[in-house]
């Protein structure tokens, strides 16, 4: 026989004497676990047969069982107990406690029980006292399920007694090794359209799939996995599919659920009871009408077996759909269900006819996080460790998720207000009357963003305020504003004495972290353009509401125009749309409209106020004041000369004027190659041929974003489709490289060859577009720059030794923070995007792009 006991419960073992009741604790129970009647007549009078002790001996054993079930131990009672009054104190002790009493009943023959007795050297009974004892056994075991006794056992014979095996079972809460992370839902009251987006944000993939059993297929994110708080129906407008969805992510060991006081009342009018038909049951049933009989069965027998309350990582989580105060953690009984469910009430009313309950919260001080609902909150309330995390969603509120172990918390704002019968949100609610604006509310503050690549990017909020700036003041029509470039990190500093950038750096981090083969492309001098360009504008007007007869957009890296003349703008895209419509290219891709990732040059036509103001200023005082200073010291050598030549004996000048007048050459000679720079990447803009595009992604098309493609992939694309024939397309030229050392010296060569000729120098990225090293993502490229190009950076004279050592102190790490978290924000914007998100979820990465570009970092990096 095996014996299944719950971790926490009081095992009440009953048998006659000397049917072996002490040896069978010891054989199946630890010692600590066993307190026995004998044992507490021993402590009280040094003698465990001293029958006169027996009032104290119990009440002490009821007081160490008492004691040791508030603690969570399990507990087993070595006495007789076959009298019904002395189970009864029991079976109060464990009722108090919250446990389940499991009784384990002895009913072995009468002739066994009296041939041990007659062996017994410690103490023998009469022979009728153990008839007695047996009879009253036997009468017992029909009465105990009546008693209270939830699990009970009965051992009829020896053969039977030495086969018991004890299995130690978990409660039906206990899921203390189940660690996380978790995703905790608040009430959804049907509010299904809003779920879906709130998975969706916290990058949960849900899909329409009828081979599945309720039609519906969900992805988590690895690892992850959702806790529903209950409430899943009533009030609002679709609870069947809310209903199917949890039961999908359950039946797949993804989700945890918990009923709340609606399933419940549902489950008692599947199950014929008569119930009160309100607080939005009508809904629900109306929407079950059109559901089978066996979904309703499926749907009952879920409700049914679902746990109350569940107790997680190692006790540090608890979750109930009221709440739970620390003493019922992990208990098992009627009132902890009722509690976990319907919450501490009074049985009293408010005016509004809403249940008074007691606020449990502000006299709880356990170590475990409790997270419940049932209550509406405007916002999440948190008090002594508890979040309650029912913002209303149903009643124009907002649906929210609890992330465990971040506790950071993500909401999504209701469609609609489904039901208007909660006082607290009457004339408050918080519905998004228009889904393509961004509020300051959803960017104001300390911010997290969740995107699929990193699990959350943090945004301060000092860096929200200048990015809130920038976005409602300085952004182009946020309807073409669907994604922002990320910043790049430069190589890590040379080693070589006479570089700053050197491209050994940048193969070596990509070779380092694990990967094989890179892909080093010409670096423009120009400006990084955003194109977003339709195939007519009929897809302008449909997909992007443009409502001036546009096409699409260019815009600069920090989301401003990139033109400030419109009508040059459209004859622009309007260029490059003839070069993609000749050669097929919105047939090739079925699409009517493309993101893409371009330089576009020349640079003077976006920076000519910092060459007016900055580069040309300096480049001219100093060639003017270095050309003037030169002629001066060559004059004072002159004069030197002369001095040493009509004082021959009266010594020469220990000042050496030869090393001054060559150290002011190679100054001149620097200030020279400073202006060459610049000069190198200005050219006068006239008309639109006078420009020069150089495409490097194709980033996005319908149904598509592209980032799993490779580079190679990339570069030949835009070789296929932008003719490189027509005027205003540049090539990138590109060389791909591997770990092994000619290649990278073909690299390294191919790099100089660039710079020599004046180019800007390369961008280095790993052959595939998303990369993970040891440490999570890899930077997704890395640019070396030549070394006149950053003369312009760092200024004319950069490379004097003194000051080459000083900037070759220069910190990488925040600039390559940045790189990773705007990559990882831009593709989760392009991604919302091609998706269907609504606006401000696209809305919501691009500023947090701008927030990470607000952020203190030195800009010459």
């Amino acid at each position: 026989m095996q014996i299944k006991v719950p971790d926490l419960s009081l095992v009440v073992l009953i048998g006659a004497s000397s049917s072996g009741k002490t040896t069978f604790s010891k054989a199946h129970f630890n010692s600590s676990e066993v307190v026995s009647s004998d044992y507490c007549r021993m402590i009280l009078s040094d003698d465990e047969n001293n029958q006169s002790v027996n009032q104290e001996a119990f009440d002490l054993l009821h007081t160490i069982v008492d004691k040791r079930l508030k603690l969570g131990r399990l507990t087993v009672v070595d006495a007789t107990n076959i009298q019904k009054s002395a189970r009864k104190k029991l079976i109060s002790i464990a009722k108090n406690n919250d446990c389940f009493p499991v009784a384990i009943v002895l009913n072995l023959p009468v002739a066994l029980l009296k041939e041990r007795n007659r062996e017994r050297e410690d103490r023998q009974i009469g022979q009728y006292v153990i008839k007695h004892h047996a009879d009253e056994v036997r009468r017992s075991i029909r009465h105990l399920k009546q008693e209270g006794f939830r699990f009970i056992y009965v051992i009829k014979s020896l053969e039977e007694l030495e086969l018991v095996t004890i299995e130690r079972k978990k409660s039906w809460n206990n899921k203390k090794d189940e660690k996380g992370p978790f995703d905790i839902i608040g009430d959804v009251h049907g509010c299904y359209d809003e779920l879906i987006e709130l998975l969706t944000r916290l990058n949960y993939k849900v899909e329409t799939d009828y081979t599945k059993k309720y039609g519906v297929k969900i992805t988590a994110p690895e690892n992850r996995r959702l806790i529903f708080l209950g409430d899943l129906n009533d009030r609002g407008p679709k609870s069947v599919e809310t209903f199917k969805l949890v039961m999908t992510c359950v039946e797949e060991k993804i989700a945890f659920f918990i009923p709340g006081n609606h399933e419940i009342k549902l489950l008692r009018k599947l199950s014929g009871k008569n119930v009160s038909i309100n607080h939005g049951l009508d809904s629900t049933l109306k929407q079950l009408k059109k559901e089978t009989d066996e979904f309703k069965e499926k749907l009952q027998i879920f409700i049914d077996q679902s746990v109350s309350h569940y107790v997680l990582d190692d006790g540090k989580l608890v979750v109930a759909h009221a709440g739970l105060p620390e003493h019922y953690h992990g208990r098992t009984s009627g009132r902890v269900r009722s509690f976990s469910i319907f919450g501490d009430v009074t049985g009293e009313k408010d005016e509004e006819g809403l249940p008074i309950r007691n606020d449990w919260t502000s006299d709880y001080r356990g170590d475990a996080v409790v997270v419940y609902g049932h209550v509406p909150q405007k916002k999440v309330y948190q008090s002594n460790n508890t979040f309650c995390i029912d913002t209303g969603c149903v009643f124009g509120g907002e649906l929210t998720a609890l992330r465990y172990p971040e506790l950071e918390c993500v909401s999504v704002l209701a469609n609609d207000i489904y039901c208007d019968d909660n006082v607290n949100f009457k004339n408050d609610q918080a519905i998004r009357i228009d889904k393509n604006l961004i509020y300051a509310k959803d960017v104001l503050g300390n911010k997290v963003i969740y995107t699929r690549l990193l699990n959350q990017i943090k945004l301060k909020e000092e860096n929200n305020i200048a990015a809130f700036e920038t976005m409602s003041r300085f952004a182009i029509n946020p309807n073409w504003l669907v994604y922002l470039p990320p910043t790049m990190s430069p190589s890590e500093t040379s080693k070589d004495d006479a570089y700053l950038e050197y491209p050994t750096e940048a193969f070596n981090y990509y070779f380092s972290n694990g990967i094989e083969e890179i892909v080093c492309e010409e670096k423009h001098m120009g400006s990084r353009a955003i194109i977003v360009l339709c195939k007519n504008q009929a897809t302008a007007k449909e997909k992007f509401n443009a409502m001036n007869g546009e096409i699409g957009i260019c815009y600069t890296r920090t989301g401003r125009n990139f033109f400030n003349d419109r009508s040059l703008e459209q004859d622009f895209l309007n260029k490059v749309k003839g070069i993609l419509d000749k050669t097929n290219f919105w047939d090739d891709f079925n699409t009517d409209w493309v993101v893409l990732d371009n330089e576009l040059m020349p640079w003077s036509i976006k920076a000519q106020h910092l060459i007016h103001d900055q580069y040309a200023p300096i480049g001219l005082a100093g060639k003017v004041s270095l050309k003037k200073a030169n002629e001066l010291l060559e004059q004072v050598k002159d004069v030197q000369n002369q001095y040493i030549m009509n004082n021959k004996n009266g010594g020469a000048s220990s000042f050496d004027i030869n090393q001054l007048i060559e150290k002011t050459k190679e100054r001149y000679t620097k200030i020279n190659n400073y202006i060459k720079a610049y000069q190198n990447y200005c050219w006068d803009v006239v008309s639109i041929d006078d420009l020069k595009l150089a495409p490097f992604h194709i980033l996005a098309t319908e149904g598509f974003v592209h980032a799993d493609k490779n580079h190679i992939w990339h570069m030949k694309t835009i070789e296929q489709y932008f003719d490189t024939k027509d005027s205003i397309i540049k090539r990138t030229n590109y060389i791909i490289v591997k770990n092994n050392e000619a290649s990278i010296q073909k690299g390294i060569d191919w790099w100089l060859d660039l710079t020599k000729q004046g180019g800007e120098g390369m961008v280095v990225k790993p052959k595939e577009f998303i990369n993970y090293g040891k440490k999570g993502p890899l930077q997704p490229a890395i640019k070396c720059r030549g070394k006149e190009y950053l003369r312009i950076i760092y200024g004319p004279e950069y490379d004097f030794k003194e000051n080459l050592d000083t900037l070759k102190k220069r910190g990488l790490s925040k600039k390559r923070s940045m790189a990773i978290k705007e990559f990882s924000l831009g593709l989760e914007a392009l991604k919302r995007f091609v998706q269907g998100e609504p606006l401000y979820r696209i809305h919501e990465c691009v500023f947090g792009v701008l927030s990470m570009e607000s952020d203190a970092v030195d800009p010459r990096l």
